[in-house]
């Protein structure tokens, strides 16, 4: 408890003492943990392939622009608050989860990963072609989000006397974002529907003669981890402070589920480590690239910083799979002593 206690107030303390770089590696972690946590509970916990997950954080990173942007760049935008743009994005991307809730209620396996993935297909499609309300290939700029009379700009805010810009504010909302993502989720994975979703995942035969319907728990659990994945968005959004469609691809779904792989199926903790993992590795790999054997500047002869993180975190699935089923997270959970003997956890966060 008093470790969990003095990594809060570390968290907090960053903003004061870090410069923008790493303030922002920061935020894209935030965001992914976000992002991880859903399709955790789909994948980890349920037992649900999903390969559409970076559709949904489209939903939401568009549907805010859509929202809160005013028009006056060309684009369709209704011009409504921040704080209600937001809110009405994650519900965008968990109505575009229900409309597929049915199908993913009654798939499972690769058989749901095949027809997710064609969300990703459309999704592209819409986004490059459907010009006024995406901007097309150069995509759209995003709105600041104004909540409490704070903008989250780059204009400055005097707290102490110490300056606050865009990145230190959204460092802020990020962390309260990803404190409650948890908390909802750890409630969802102890209660009666973690129970019922570890069940369904374990033996799904065994659960619908239990009486837990099966069809109805994979459908609602499809929305949840769609409305997390449209909250990534969201905050995605406000840090990049540009939508692009060449980022919502096949390959930020195969980075999720690394995510999930890497942390720890099942495990809301592992979500957040493999999410921090996968997203922070290309951009330290990118910052000291000049220092770094084989890795150098995309064109100059060396192996691309993303490119490089893309075989590390891939290596890293292979040995987790291989050497560590539980996911890094169990690393922490592992018994101490000699006559410790191992537990077998669920997939329920303990």
């Amino acid at each position: 408890m008093y470790g969990w206690a003095v990594g809060g107030l570390v968290l907090t303390a960053f903003p004061f003492y870090l410069d923008r770089f790493w303030l922002q590696a920061g935020l894209f972690a935030m965001a992914a943990a976000i992002g991880a946590i859903g399709i955790n509970l789909l994948t980890g916990a349920t037992g649900q392939l999903s390969m559409g997950h970076a559709f949904f954080l489209a939903v939401g990173a568009y549907g805010y622009c859509a929202f809160a942007g005013d028009g006056t760049d060309g684009l369709t935008g209704l011009g409504l608050p921040g704080w209600l743009a937001a809110v009405l994005a994650v519900a965008l991307a968990g109505a575009a989860g229900g409309l597929f809730s049915p199908i993913a209620g009654r798939l499972r396996g690769a058989y749901l990963g095949i027809a997710t993935l064609a969300l990703i297909f459309i999704g592209q499609h819409v986004l490059f072609n459907a010009h006024d309300l995406t901007g097309g290939f150069n995509g759209r700029a995003v709105p600041p989000l104004n909540l409490f009379g704070i903008a989250f700009d780059d204009s400055e805010l005097l707290i102490a006397q110490v300056p606050f810009g865009s990145a230190e504010k959204l460092w802020y909302l990020g962390l309260v974002l990803l404190l409650a993502g948890v908390l909802f989720a750890r409630g969802v994975l102890r209660g009666r529907p973690g129970r019922a979703m570890n069940a369904i995942r374990d033996h799904r035969i065994a659960a619908g003669v239990m009486g837990i319907p099966v069809a109805r728990y994979r459908a609602a659990v499809f929305v949840l981890s769609s409305m997390y994945a449209g909250l990534a968005g969201v905050l995605l959004a406000l840090v990049f402070q540009r939508t692009v469609p060449e980022y919502f691809g096949v390959l930020l779904s195969l980075e999720y589920l690394a995510m999930i792989v890497i942390g720890g199926l099942g495990s809301v903790a592992g979500a957040v480590v493999g999410g921090v993992f996968v997203s922070l590795l290309p951009q330290l790999l990118n910052r000291y690239s000049d220092a770094l054997p084989l890795v150098s500047a995309p064109g100059t002869g060396g192996i691309a910083p993303g490119e490089a993180a893309r075989y590390l975190y891939g290596a890293a699935v292979v040995a987790v799979v291989l050497f560590l089923p539980g996911g890094l997270v169990r690393l922490a959970a592992r018994p101490r002593g000699r006559n410790a003997r191992p537990s077998h956890s669920s997939g329920e966060e303990r």
